[in-house]
């Protein structure tokens, strides 16, 4: 049988070169990134040249014609230096794009997803004031005009790429009695009169990754705008989001990856009482529990990914390896910190905002509650 971790030549290839790219070209970034709480434009557009934005757009629409693993592979890989980048890459996939390759009809994959893989920048707008685990407590509200447009007006929260973002998927009621089946997506541009982005979140980690407020008032939209069928939105969402959960799994996973890497250079390098850290047995054993515990959270991922691109059920194995994962990355990032020591308190060394970084997965993409709730529905036979 063949590991679940095992690469292909081409998927070997492919890891390979994202990490040499994250590693070449993001590392010098990371700090200034950080603390500017700014993405840079330049390392967006390479992010675009390398083809990294457009992962599994067919070729007929200039994307590479990859595969959800290989996004995986990317996002881990990115993450592993700057999980701030790791998420806006994910989101691009993993959400927009995944979503309009799913349900745009021909005409709006023609306008939206050449430019998605080569220039475009996408967020995801379902988050609201009162709309959190409740996905669909939504008070954004869609009300169709007599000439068949829709006006939108309401307010979204936590919108990740919303600064970048030229294209926003916003999901509105259209019928409040309807419940969550009156929710629709609408596909919004951000030159679109009477939308707006508002004010950006200042935040504990993933700083360098945009988190603002988006307002609609009185934004008017052709019913060509809706994507998939109105009252629909519902489904659109779930679906999208069951596999974003894989793409931020990998996004932990890389952070827990990169963290260990970190932790295990600074103990060879590090001596005291006249040795090496690591070859302290107390720290081997350490060092080696977070070793197996990454590689865990790794075959829960991949395992994942490999599911949902052969077409068979993943959402329980989505579930387990976006929590997982969050645990693992929190929980190595943190013991990375102690092999630091007084080191990985400042920011002289990354794993100062590993740490950091590593919070919000346990709460976006569904909280570690939500996960536990769909595996328990998937795993426990009913009474």
């Amino acid at each position: 049988m063949t590991p679940l971790s095992q690469l292909s030549p081409d998927e070997l290839l492919f890891r390979n070169t994202v990490r040499d790219f994250a590693r070449t070209e993001i590392t010098p970034l990371v700090r200034s990134m950080d603390e500017a709480q700014k993405f840079e434009p330049k390392l967006l557009r390479k992010l675009f040249d390398l083809g990294l934005m457009g992962i599994q757009v067919p070729e007929q629409y200039g994307g590479a014609a990859g595969t959800l693993f290989e996004a995986v592979l990317a996002v881990e890989e990115i993450s592993a230096v700057d999980p701030a980048v790791g998420v806006l890459v994910d989101v691009q996939n993993t959400l927009v794009i995944s979503a309009l390759m799913r349900w745009a009809n021909d005409a709006q994959k023609q306008k939206y997803l050449p430019d998605l893989a080569t220039k475009l920048t996408g967020a995801y707008a379902l988050s609201e004031a009162a709309s959190g685990s409740d996905a669909f407590a939504l008070q954004c509200r869609a009300v169709v005009q007599g000439n068949g447009d829709y006006v939108l007006n309401g307010q979204k929260l936590w919108i990740t790429n919303a600064l970048e973002a030229g294209l926003f998927l916003v999901f509105a009621t259209l019928d409040p009695a309807a419940g969550y089946k009156g929710i629709t997506c609408f596909l919004v541009e951000k030159d679109t009169p009477g939308f707006s982005v508002g004010r950006k979140e200042d935040k504990l980690g993933i700083r360098a990754s945009s988190t603002c407020e988006l307002i609609l008032k009185d934004c008017r939209l052709p019913a060509t705008s809706i994507m998939g069928e109105p009252g629909k939105g519902y489904k659109i969402a779930i679906e999208t989001l069951n596999e974003g959960r894989i793409g931020i799994g990998a996004q932990l996973l890389g952070l827990a990856s990169g963290a260990w890497r970190h932790a295990a250079l600074y103990a060879r390098e590090r001596k005291q009482f006249g040795k090496p850290l690591a070859d302290f047995q107390a720290m081997q054993f350490q060092l080696a529990r977070m070793a197996m515990e990454v590689e865990a959270a790794r075959l829960l991922v991949y395992n994942a990914a490999r599911l949902k691109d052969s077409g068979a059920e993943y959402l329980k194995e989505a579930a387990m390896a976006k929590l997982f994962a969050s645990e693992v990355a929190e929980r190595t990032a943190s013991l990375a910190v102690e092999v630091f020591g007084g080191a990985g308190f400042v920011k002289d060394y990354p794993v100062e905002k590993l740490y950091r970084d590593a919070k919000i997965g346990k709460i976006y993409e569904g909280t570690s509650f939500m996960q536990l709730a769909t595996i328990a529905k998937l795993t426990i036979p009913n009474a």
